[in-house]
C-alpha cells in the first residue's frame, strides 16, 4: 500500500485515484494516517460485508421471534389483565 502526504495527493490526485484500482492508497497528514482511498468495487464489498456484521435491533429481533412462533402456529397465552394498587394514584404536588 503506498503512503501519500496529504501535499503530494493532492498535486497527484489522478494519480492516487488510478493506483487506487490497482490497490489501496493510504494518506498522511503529518506521519499519521487520515484516509485510504480504495477501489469503488472495494468499498462496495465493504459495506456489504458491513452490513452483514451490524447488529440486529429488538425490533428486529421480535419480528424473527413473531415470524417463528406463527410459522409453528405457537399463540403466547396471555393471562388475564390484573389491575393492581398503585401508591402514587392518589398523590398531589
Amino acid at each position: 500500500m503506498r503512503k501519500w502526504s496529504v501535499a503530494e495527493a493532492k498535486q497527484h490526485l489522478s494519480e492516487v485515484l488510478r493506483s487506487a484500482a490497482k490497490e489501496p492508497q493510504r494518506i498522511l497528514s503529518r506521519s499519521r494516517p487520515v484516509a485510504v482511498v480504495v477501489a469503488t468495487e472495494a468499498y462496495e464489498r465493504f459495506e456489504a460485508w458491513q452490513a452483514t456484521q451490524r447488529a440486529r435491533t429488538l425490533a428486529e429481533a421480535f419480528e424473527e421471534l413473531r415470524s417463528l412462533a406463527a410459522s409453528a402456529d405457537y399463540v403466547l397465552p396471555l393471562p388475564e389483565r390484573v389491575n393492581r394498587r398503585n401508591a402514587f394514584a392518589g398523590a398531589r404536588r
